[in-house]
């Protein structure tokens, strides 16, 4: 891929010098009042818009402003649920300069799991896009008994609708101050509270992750330290900044670096913004590497073989550069070939993504090894790393120079870890928690007391320091006949087909494994017609000889687990799980149990 143009410059701001979260954003704005912090997309323009330090600082005023009227006391807690955006950073810098504590929500997430979070947390005041927001909260508002204020930041004052009864709500219009305060000089305690990040957890209720300053910007300090970030960089945000992991890196260290930050206007977006943005520098999960991998397979599948064939050799030969580059491997006749697949192939590719990227980093879950293996076989730097809500996020991470893409890499410098009881990963460092927020059970069963954090993940440590996830001690299925299969790993080789939208791998104690697959519209319609079924008739879904045909392309993704590994049974199904119908949490992971208790007639047909 092609590196950013122009001059590189380090300007690292130490956790020491910034303090505190807020110490960091005024740290920044002295050191570059003129430089570009954020790049967004105005709607009414209809052209991106770029917004300097002072800026951004001015804009933090005018919320301080008006935050300070609201007379709320230090350590009171106030959340956000917003798009990201410019506003969404400078309401929280407000909040943070004023001593008050951030509590973010996911834009998509339920409305009764939201005003859990806000009774739970005690939150006094919420800022939400708009009076959509607030009417579909509105019924729950009983609960919201703390809760003293709710901004709108879009539309007008609420008419006739649910919000024209609480004198609570406010549109930011006539809320917010016009003139700016000057940004408070507090000079916070680092190890005091900083949010409250509540973990979107796929059984029961969420708990609410208790992170200081300190731990935070310890934790972006580390990452800076293995990964290089510039002032020239512009990195692509594209995870919802309620995300730990889009919080820490996407934020919070880049404002360390001081390298500009664009905000993609939406996943459906994102093949047009990385072409307008054109960034250096994308933080994502692997989900959305994932989707891009399976529209590329569904590209190739119309091209001529002799394309294909290119494609594939392309990959090849780029995976043993790459290799070679890591000094996995020596050199090999092969490799003549690759600046002529380098410019055929790969620049096609780079393009795609902007034209410029030099470093793509995934976390949150394990990227598939075939998806890892396309990407940098092609020429894009791809980095894994791991890490949890609770450890603010980054455990360990692989380096351009030291990457092997199936660890996790290797612990953040002043980050220990160790293996104990049944194989589990123990985490210890500056980044650890500081507990959950009004559950000291949680806390004691999470935390020892020597520090040490159960992550609930099985690993295996190499001799070199680096890390490999085998599995969650929680999620593995021990089949009837004593045989141990992890789901989650099956699942994600099962998506990589473009057919399955999403999958979910059945067998606890059964004799066989079964699964329950999302099958993607557009591919079923042409599935549905090669064999002669009708897609917008529910009964095809039933076919016989269409669930054969399943379960043997179900096989193909699943060639590389165990012979004992192996799904024989499968339910085709079209609606897809989502948020909305409590089936997915707010980061996109399937919540098993859910899953199983509404679909448990389908799996135990799957049996009969």
């Amino acid at each position: 891929m092609t590196e950013a143009n122009g001059p590189k410059r380090a300007d690292i701001i130490p956790a020491s010098t910034a303090g505190t979260l807020d110490g960091l954003f005024r740290e920044r704005v002295r050191r570059s009042p003129a430089a570009v912090a954020y790049r967004s997309y105005d709607r009414g323009a209809k052209a991106w818009q770029d917004l300097t330090w002072s800026r951004m600082a001015e804009r933090v005023g005018r919320w301080q402003a008006s935050l300070r009227a609201e007379r709320l006391g230090v350590g009171d807690r106030v959340a956000v649920q917003l798009r990201n955006g410019p506003d969404w950073v400078a309401f929280e810098q407000a909040a943070l300069g004023l001593g008050l504590v951030v509590v973010p929500l996911y834009v998509e997430d339920r409305p009764d799991n939201v005003a859990y979070i806000l009774a739970d947390a005690g939150v006094r005041l919420v800022l939400l896009n708009d009076a959509g927001d607030w009417e579909r909260l509105a019924p729950h508002a009983e609960r919201l008994e703390a809760l003293k204020r709710v901004i709108l930041l879009g539309g007008k004052a609420p008419g006739a609708s649910a919000a024209n009864t609480e004198a609570r709500v406010r549109a930011c219009a006539d809320w917010l101050a016009e003139q700016p305060d000057p940004l408070s000089e507090r000079g916070g305690d680092p190890d005091k509270l900083a949010t409250i990040v509540y973990t979107s957890g796929t059984t029961g209720r969420p708990k609410g992750v208790m992170l200081s300053h300190s731990n935070i910007l310890s934790n972006a300090a580390a990452a800076l330290s293995v990964l290089e970030v510039n002032t020239s960089d512009l990195a692509l945000s594209l995870l919802p900044l309620s995300h730990t992991f889009e919080r820490t890196c996407g934020y919070y260290a880049t404002m360390m670096a001081g390298c500009t930050v664009a905000y993609c206007r939406s996943v459906q977006q994102l093949a047009e913004d990385l072409n307008s943005v054109h960034p250096t520098i994308m933080i994502s999960v692997p989900r959305m590497f994932e989707r891009i991998h399976a529209r590329i397979e569904a590209q190739l599948a119309k091209q001529p073989w002799y394309r294909r064939a290119l494609f594939r050799l392309a990959v090849a030969v780029g995976w043993r550069c790459f290799l070679r580059g890591q000094r996995e491997v020596g050199w090999s006749p092969r490799l003549l070939l690759w600046p002529l697949l380098r410019r055929t192939v790969a620049q096609r590719m780079s393009a795609r993504l902007g034209g410029r990227l030099r470093l793509a980093v995934s976390g949150g879950a394990a990227l598939p090894p075939q998806v890892a293996r396309t990407f940098i076989g092609l020429g894009l730097t791809v980095v894994q790393g791991y890490g949890m809500t609770e450890t603010s996020p980054i455990v360990s991470a692989n380096t351009p120079e030291h990457n092997r893409p199936a660890s996790v890499g290797r612990p953040l410098p002043g980050i220990e870890v160790r293996i104990g009881e049944h194989d589990e990963l123990q985490v210890r460092g500056p980044n650890t928690m500081l507990g959950y927020w009004n559950n000291h059970r949680a806390t004691s069963e999470t935390i020892n007391a020597d520090g040490w954090l159960r992550t609930g993940d099985q690993t295996h440590i190499d001799e070199a320091g680096y890390i490999y996830i085998t599995g969650r001690l929680k999620d593995i299925l021990v089949m009837s006949n004593g045989e141990k299969v992890p789901p989650a790993d099956m699942e994600s080789a099962i998506a990589l087909d473009p057919l399955f939208d999403q999958a979910l791998v059945v067998g606890e104690a059964r004799p066989f494994l079964g699964a329950l697959v999302v099958l993607n519209p557009e591919h079923w319609v042409t599935l549905a017609r090669e064999h002669g079924l009708d897609p917008f008739d529910s009964a095809s879904l039933d076919d016989r000889d269409l669930h054969h045909s399943l379960v043997r392309r179900v096989a193909k993704c699943l060639h590389d687990f165990p012979g004992y590994a192996k799904v024989r049974r499968v339910h085709p199904l079209l609606d897809p799980w989502d948020i909305e119908s409590g089936l997915l949490t707010p980061t996109l992971k399937v919540k098993r149990a859910k899953v199983l208790e509404q679909f448990a007639k389908e799996v135990e047909a799957m049996y009969a």
